[in-house]
Parts: structure tokens; sequence; C-alpha cells
């Protein structure tokens, strides 16, 4: 037994001597995937996670060490305490498995301490950190104090940082850019094709991920709607720049060819969605449905529409065909006596309309509105 143990000691050795930097890294290697394999299974003990997961979560930390398991720990911990579910703690180390291996004290407790400064605490922290935990990897100073401090400027009038939060949710890398070359150049962009004030609020709350894209894709936005007829320093260029940001150019078109199949003019085309950007966003099902309904049911004019597009954007059930129940009953009763116009009916709010066709009508008020709630009520 002891030959056999020399002979081994001595081939190890043997194999050492004539390539030492292959057998080290051999060494080395077995000892990295011997630490993986300890995360992996603390992992699944720990947080509950799948095998499968927990080794792919493993296999992309290359810094685990004996030592940084009882640092995992110490994370998970804390993290509990701060009020995150294991739920969110397992979404977070996925996103973003090097948190596990941070320094608590001077890497973590910072950043999370200033988003908690920002109004996200308890349960509302840890879901945002589920889904943009890679935001614990960047520098505090450098890029999430100057990201955010810019958005407060943009998002003026924030003092509760509700709208803060909303963008943060929406866009998990938009306070991870460097801040004067991609969130300050994108801004002063905007700003030079007339996106100001209130519409660059607008559309840092509705499509924040526009304000760290690349310049290429802005360039591109703005010279799509720019061909759809919308005019630089236009106050629905910031609406036009959020719609087509949403949709393909592909999309666009199906949607226009839409229009024409209705027999709507190419220049009416460009005049609706140039007075309603936001029809682009428009599903071609609730369109064509829409459409269909105020020309062939309603009989309404064509250039109705395209004097007030906003008509197609509305709920169907619940707004257009509800006031037009209502409409056929101020008709049967003659109780106006002459017909209102009824695109302008959908766009009159709530309080308005039903002070103008239901409330003012005391003797019918309960009929006009079970016309108009019916459908509710059956539910």
């Amino acid at each position: 037994m002891g030959t056999f143990s020399s002979l081994c000691s001595f081939s190890f050795f043997r194999r050492l001597s004539l390539n030492p930097a292959k057998a080290c890294a051999r060494c080395f290697s077995a000892k990295s995937a011997d630490m993986r394999d300890g995360l992996s299974g603390f992992l699944m003990k720990s947080l509950n996670f799948s095998r499968s997961r927990a080794l792919v979560v493993s296999n992309r930390s290359s810094r685990a060490t004996s030592n940084s398991l009882e640092n995992s720990r110490a994370v998970i911990e804390y993290f509990q305490k701060l009020g995150f579910s294991d739920a969110q703690i397992r979404s977070s180390v996925i996103v973003c498995p090097q948190i596990l291996f941070a320094d608590i004290g001077k890497t973590l407790k910072p950043k999370l301490d200033f988003l908690q400064g920002l109004g996200l605490v308890g349960a509302d922290l840890g879901s945002y950190i589920s889904k943009s935990a890679s935001v614990l990897s960047v520098s505090l100073d450098k890029r999430l104090v100057p990201n955010v401090h810019i958005l407060k400027g943009v998002l003026f009038n924030d003092e509760d940082n509700r709208d803060l939060i909303v963008v943060l949710r929406r866009c998990k890398w938009i306070v991870s850019k460097d801040p004067e070359s991609v969130l300050m150049r994108n801004i002063a962009f905007l700003e030079s094709h007339g996106v100001t004030g209130c519409q660059q609020r607008m559309l840092l709350k509705r499509q924040p991920s526009l304000f760290v894209a690349k310049e290429s894709r802005l360039n591109g936005l703005v010279s799509r709607v720019l061909k759809m007829g919308f005019s630089l320093n236009s106050g629905m260029l910031a609406y036009a720049l959020y719609s087509v940001s949403c949709i393909s150019v592909k999309t666009v078109g199906k949607k226009v060819k839409l229009f024409r199949d209705f027999g709507f003019s190419e220049e009416n085309i460009i005049l609706m969605f140039r007075r309603a950007p936001t029809l682009l966003r428009v599903s071609e099902e609730k369109l064509k449905f829409g459409i269909d309904f105020f020309l062939n049911v309603m009989k309404c004019k064509r250039t109705l529409i395209v004097g007030r597009p906003s008509c197609l954007m509305h709920s169907m059930e619940d707004r257009v065909i509800a006031r037009f129940r209502v409409l056929q009953v101020v008709k049967l009763k003659g109780l106006m006596k002459k017909d209102p116009s009824f695109v302008a009916m959908v766009e009159l709010n709530e309080e308005a309309f039903i002070e103008r066709f239901i409330s003012r009508f005391r003797d019918d008020t309960e009929q006009l509105l079970l016309a108009y709630k019916g459908h509710i009520l059956d539910v």
C-alpha cells in the first residue's frame, strides 16, 4: 500500500515538474468546480432554488470561495431584514449573482439606503431590486446619484418621487448608464428637436428607455415621425415619438392600409395621426371594429372621424356602444329637438355626458342610466 502511495505521489510530482502550469490549472479548476457545487447546494438549501437554476447561477459566479459562502449567507439575511421575500431574493440573485459576494457595509447598504431615501422601502424595494439588482453593481457616486439628480430635473415638481419611482421601475438600466455620455446626451438631443418641459416629462414617464437609447435609434425615430407629417417643435412630436417607439414600421404600414381600405385618403390618414399620435398604438382589431361602427352603424361621415380621431381610442363596450344606447333612447323618446353629434357625445368626459344626456331628463333618468350602465349591471 505504501509503495502504491509513493508511486502516485511520484507520478503527480513528475507531471507537475514536466508541466507545472497545466497541473496547477487542473488543481484550481477542480477547486473552483467544488466551490461552484458548494454554491449551488447553498442556493438550493437557503433559497429553495431548483437544481438546474442553482447550477446556472453558480456557473456564472466565478468569485465563489469557501469564505464567500458565508458572505452570501449574510447578504441573504440582510435582504430579509429589509423586508425582501425569498422569491424577491431569488430573482435578485438570478438577475445579478455577484450581489452574493458584495461587501454589505461598503457596497450594498449605501446604495440600498439611497434607494430607500427615494421612497422605495420594504416590499417595494424588494420588488424593484428583484428586477433591477444590477443597479447594486454600479457606482453610487458616479452613476446612481447623478442619474437620479438628472431624472428629477426632468420630472420637476415630483417632490414625493412617485414619478421617479415609476421611471425606475419601467427602465432598470436608466440609472446604470454613464450620465454624461448617455442620459444628458439624449436629453440634449430631444431638446434640440423641441421636446422640452412637460413633453419631455411625459416621454420620460411613458417611455424612459428612449433616454438611454443609442443615438442612431433616436435619429431613426425622429426621421420616421417627420416623414409622417410631424414638424420639429410641434406640441405633438413627443407623443408621436412615444407611439412610433412602441411599434414597428411594418405595423404602422398595416394600420395605414386598414384606413385606406375604409376609404380614407393618404392626406386624411396623416392628419389623423398628427392629431392623435397614440392612435398608432391602438390594435388593428379595435381600429377595424371602431371604424366599421362609426361609418356603417352610426353612418358618420369620414370627415367627422378625421376631425376627432381620438374617438377610435375609447373603449368600444364601456363608452362608445354604451353611449350609442343612450342616444337611441333619446331619439326614441324625442327628448332633444336636434340629434346631437355622436362623435361629440363620445368625446365628452363622464361627468359632462351624464349631465347633458342623462341627469337633465329627470322623468327618464332611470331608463337612460339603465341603457348606459345596463351591461355592467347585468354582470
